[in-house]
């Protein structure tokens, strides 16, 4: 018997209206970023990877990193190395403090690596290949730092509701348009989230990282099925710009900090642009440079 494709309810997906919306869920539809980042990711980033001298430098770094710079919403792994090998050898603490940032050259090089898989299953086969000891030994450690966020993020994200102004958003969305989520979380931990608040009912398909990124997402749900400027993806990371404008799709964003404010203007103003056809140029032209400024590329402490 055939394998079954994951991402096989994208594929069959069938329009039911002329007008369709991605949304993406993790710091867009649920105010979760902030927690995981702080009270999952950045206390094991710490303890892990030998940060307790400049902890609180550290913690600087990682909210900028992750949840107010232009590397918002990207690979664990690419972010920890940005912040261990970039950011905290440089903040003003670290160096009035003499403090020599520990360096993980091997794990390092398996993040730049183009053929890495950046995930635990990734990191596991890399292991496996590895004949180095050293090699082997670094990436393990890793690994028990990627598994810890993880046992950690299951037992301390629980019972967030979406962002005010999502569901009567979604109200707003499920006459006119169709809706599928588009997220890189997990599909259980999706599914449950939509569930557990019952906004699951407004999408049609919620897909997550088995059914692919997020760009293909969109690519197998709209493409020849949906005119020009009738695709509308919402999102809070530069990675979502990207998905969308990868699909010649319009994008809609929730600013880092300001996400109430950005859902109820979704749900006043930009969505009935969108399907009156006013969307596109001008308007959405203001609201990327918007968003843009809310993501800067240089750190606080280095202007």
């Amino acid at each position: 018997m055939a394998d079954v494709d994951p991402a096989q309810p994208l594929k069959d997906f069938e329009p039911k209206h002329d007008f369709f919306v991605g949304i993406d869920s993790d710091g867009c539809a649920f105010d979760t970023m902030g927690i995981k980042q702080r009270e999952c990711f950045c206390p094991w980033l710490i303890g892990y990877f030998g940060l307790q001298p400049v902890a609180q430098a550290a913690r600087e770094c990682k909210d900028f990193a992750d949840l107010f710079s232009k590397t918002r919403g990207a690979n664990r792994h690419k972010t920890s190395k940005r912040i261990i090998a970039e950011l905290l050898p440089n903040h003003p603490m670290t160096r009035v403090r003499g403090f020599e940032v520990p360096q993980y050259p091997h794990y390092f090089a398996w993040v730049d690596d183009p053929n890495s898989l950046l995930s635990n299953d990734g990191l596991k086969q890399a292991i496996d290949a590895a004949t180095d000891p050293e090699v082997k030994s670094e990436l393990e450690h890793a690994l028990a730092w990627s598994e810890k966020v993880n046992e950690a993020i299951g037992q301390i994200v629980k019972g967030l509701p979406p962002f005010p102004y999502v569901r009567e958003s979604l109200e707003k969305i499920q006459p006119l348009a169709d809706a599928i989520v588009v997220s890189a979380t997990p599909n259980e931990a999706l599914a449950r989230e939509w569930e557990e608040h019952d906004i699951a009912k407004y999408v049609a398909v919620i897909a997550g990282q088995e059914m692919g990124k997020k760009a293909q997402h969109l690519e197998y749900a709209t493409k020849g099925r949906y005119e020009k400027d009738h695709v509308l993806m919402v999102g809070d990371a530069p990675g979502d710009m990207k998905a969308a404008k990868a699909n010649d799709a319009l994008f809609y964003p929730i600013n880092p900090g300001d996400e109430v404010k950005s859902w109820k203007r979704f749900g006043d103003e930009a969505f009935d642009k969108f399907i009156n056809g006013e969307y596109a140029g001008s308007y959405e032209e203001q609201l990327i440079a918007e968003f843009d400024a809310y993501l800067p590329e240089i750190p606080p402490w280095e202007k």
